[in-house]
Order: C-alpha cells, then structure tokens, then sequence
C-alpha cells in the first residue's frame, strides 16, 4: 500500500462517503421508485424503496470500493452498491418499462450533480467571492467536497449509461432498439456475463483519458459555467 498523506485521506474518506452515503444509495432508490411507478413493487417489499445508505450497502462491492481506494491514494475506485431487485414482469411497457427503470439510476446522478453545481455558479457569478472562500481554509475544504461530489455523480452518470451488461445503458439501449436486436443483446448478455465489467474496467483504465475524461470535463464545464 503506497504512503498516504493526509490529504490522500481527506480524498479517500471524501470520496467514500459521497459514494457509499449518497450517490449509490440516490441511484438505487430511483431505481427502485421507477419500479414501483411502473407496477413492480419487489425493491419496495425488500426494502430497498428508501435513501437509507445501509440498504443498498453491498459488502462486496463496498469493500473493494473501499481497498481500490486506499490502493490508489483516492485516485481511482471500483465499487458497487447492492443491485435493486426488479421484475420485468410485473413492469408497465416491456422493455420500455426495463428502459426507463434502468434511466432512473444514471439521472439521478446527473441531477445530483446539477444541484452541486448551482453555488458552483453562483460562487464563479459573485466578483470576489471565490478569491474569499480559498483565503478561508474551512470554506476552501468545503468547496473542494462540492466540487468532489459533482464530479464523482458527473463519472456515474457517464459510466452507468455505457452500453455494456450488467450496466445501465445495456438495459437502456435494448429498449430503444427494434424486437430481433432486443431479442438478440438479451441472448448476448446471458454470454457476456461478468467478461461485460472486464470490459468496462479496460475501458476506464486505458481509455478513460482519451475518450471519457474530454466528456467529463466538456458536462462538468456546461453545470458549473467554468470555462
């Protein structure tokens, strides 16, 4: 394990809780109140129709959130939140109702993100006002946390809509897609299984400066006005 400063801690514990207390937890509750608009209300009777963070804890997935963190000096994670159980049967639509089930998550983060960003604006708006905050030491952590949590719901938004199973934006494209192609990623995914995330993660590790980061930085730039 590299040396940790205290500021690689202050990111790491920032960025723990931000994901394990908020972000996931908001994703799978919409997840789940998408569901039980729609007339599945499976992730309601298992408890999982709450913002409660505990919840939707999945050990696994937390832990490795938890060891990539350290391992990486809070550069870098890999985690997960326990899934939200869902019935397509039982769901108004087909797989449009799958579609708009698996949108809720990844809009829940960019609306999260909207909502860090709107003081971001109004701090760039004030003249003065920013030189103020970043003389102030508690003010400066405190705009840093923020601009943390955009960023971090920024990267789930994108990464969650990747076309690519397990992920969200698989389940999304296969409810915009015509019935044989729909037929045929359903068939795909059941052969994909876990190479799906193997994928994924490649993608983040070697493309994720190339292609992700331009979009990371291009959404971060439209919600906070900073140019």
């Amino acid at each position: 394990m590299p040396q940790l400063t205290s500021e690689d801690l202050l990111r790491i514990v920032v960025l723990a809780a931000v994901l394990l207390g908020v972000a996931f937890p908001v994703h799978e509750f919409c997840h789940a109140w998408m569901a039980n608009r729609l007339g599945d209300s499976t992730a309601r009777y298992m408890g999982r129709l709450s913002l409660n963070p505990v919840r939707h804890f999945d050990p696994w997935g937390g832990g490795i959130l938890l060891l990539t963190l350290l391992l990486s000096g809070g550069t870098f994670a890999i985690g997960a939140a326990k899934p939200t159980p869902v019935n397509p049967t039982n769901l108004r639509g087909g797989r449009r109702g799958e579609m708009w089930v698996a949108l809720a998550g990844p809009a829940s983060n960019l609306v999260l993100a909207a909502l860090a960003a709107i003081p971001i604006r109004i701090i760039v708006a004030v003249p003065g006002l920013a030189d103020q905050i970043l003389r102030n030491d508690v003010a400066s952590l405190g705009l840093s946390i923020l601009f943390y949590f955009l960023q971090i719901n920024i990267v789930l938004f994108i990464f969650n809509l990747i076309p690519v199973p397990p992920l969200d934006g698989w389940t999304v494209l296969r409810g915009l897609v015509n019935p044989r192609t729909a037929w045929e990623m359903t068939r795909l995914q059941g052969q994909i299984g876990i190479y799906g995330m193997l994928v994924v993660f490649m993608l983040f590790l070697f493309a994720g400066n190339l292609v992700l980061a331009p979009i990371i930085e291009g959404l971060t730039r439209l919600l906070t006005g900073l140019g």
